[in-house]
């Protein structure tokens, strides 16, 4: 009989145990490999997401807020600024180009940001690629009341081309909130995977001149997405708002603002992965316990293998290599466990954000966790084997009443 084939006799004896403690390696497997994969991807998708543009300008405030309200339509505008302030940055030598936004209204909790239509003709989201209109569909005039939709909030709230809509006040969805403007639906982007997704976008004076808006902030706007025409821009330009007045900020570079954020919540990351690596060793504890446990009742058998000639060394790897079995087991369930945190983990944030998370994106926790848990377990079942390794043959051998 073969090492393997007492493994494999042993694991169907003992099915119950094998299948949960199995499933607890698979739920530690699948939590560390979807902690660590969540956190990695977020930090390098938020950091490298920039909607085509260097630097947002805005109201004084945090540069964190800014970028948020202007490129990840998170937080609300810190203020509005004049129109004059937009002018002088586009007539800045230093800056290729500069699109303004106004922000403030919603449709049932989905962003409606007005801007140019050279957010969409000059401005690239990735390199050489630009938002692009599905067919049928147009960019909005900028004269008409008219309505380009992100692709995830046009399948979200069932908007297509034709479709009417009228918007609500303020960026929370009130249904006594509403505005007797109204639009009509004349594109839907392509997805880009990107924030802009599930944002509405209409023209800029579309939202200066809403209805039940203020006449005196008629040509203010939010924020002004700022492209540079080199890198060597930045510092002056962020000298001249940040240092020198007290009016305006420049965020720039939007890498590391949000680098900023990542930093200012690593201690979640940190918790989240001391909670994983606690269920690991707390399932490979279970590994350990559910060998041991039956122990008293392979006594018997272990001492007839004994009696046929096998090894006390062969009978202890045998119980070793049943604890690496189980944990291969749950390693393999594992993936499966890691696929569904990460797809629901993933949805949750293009909702909120419009980033997509990529479920088969590779990483090398994807490989090390599965082989730590193994070694982990196989090291639990040193201590079954070591007293299956001295157990007593002569006395386990007398008959049975």
């Amino acid at each position: 009989m073969s090492i393997w084939h007492i493994v494999l006799k042993s694991l169907r004896q003992h099915a119950l145990s094998t299948a949960v403690t199995s499933i607890s390696i698979a739920l530690a497997g699948g939590l560390l490999m979807a902690v660590w994969s969540v956190k990695e991807q977020a930090q390098a998708t938020f950091t490298q997401v920039d909607a085509g543009f260097d630097a947002v300008l805005g109201a004084r405030s945090s540069k964190l807020q800014l970028v948020l309200n202007a490129v990840f339509h998170l937080e609300a505008s810190p203020a509005n600024i004049a129109w004059a302030d937009v002018l002088d940055i586009q007539k800045h030598p230093g800056v290729e180009l500069a699109v303004p936004i106004a922000m403030g209204d919603n449709y049932r909790s989905y962003r409606i940001v007005g801007t140019t239509i050279e957010m969409f003709t000059k401005s690239e989201y990735a390199p050489d690629r630009r938002f692009a209109v599905e067919s049928p569909g147009r960019l909005f005039d900028p004269n008409l009341r008219e309505a380009v939709v992100g692709s995830f909030a046009a399948r979200k709230l069932g908007l297509t081309y034709g479709s009417k809509f009228r918007p609500y006040h303020g960026l929370n969805f009130n249904e006594d909130e509403q505005h007797e403007d109204e639009y009509v639906v004349v594109g839907v982007l392509e997805p880009s995977n990107t924030p802009a997704d599930k944002v509405i976008w209409i023209p800029l004076a579309g939202v200066q001149n809403m209805s039940g808006h203020s006449a005196e902030t008629a040509t203010d706007v939010s924020a002004v997405l700022v492209k540079l025409r080199s890198v060597m821009a930045g510092p002056s330009l962020e000298q001249l708002y940040n240092k020198r007045g007290n009016r305006l900020t420049f965020a720039w570079p939007m890498g590391a603002t949000m680098a900023e954020l990542f930093n200012k919540i690593s201690w979640f990351d940190r918790v989240l992965a001391l909670v994983a690596v606690l269920v690991a060793v707390v399932a490979s504890g279970s590994v350990l316990a559910s060998i041991y446990n039956s122990m008293n009742e392979r006594r018997r058998q272990i001492a007839i293998l004994r009696a046929l000639g096998a090894r006390r060394s062969t009978i202890a790897w045998t119980v070793v290599l049943e604890a690496i079995a189980i944990a291969a087991i749950g390693s393999l369930l594992s993936y499966v466990l890691y696929g569904v945190i990460l797809t629901s983990a993933g949805a949750i944030i293009r909702a909120q954000t419009g980033v997509v998370l990529d479920p088969l994106a590779w990483h090398p926790v994807l490989v090390f966790a599965p082989l730590g848990l193994i070694a982990l377990s196989a090291l639990a079942g040193l201590v079954p084997a070591w007293k299956a390794y001295r157990t007593d043959v002569a006395a386990n051998l007398v008959p049975m009443d």
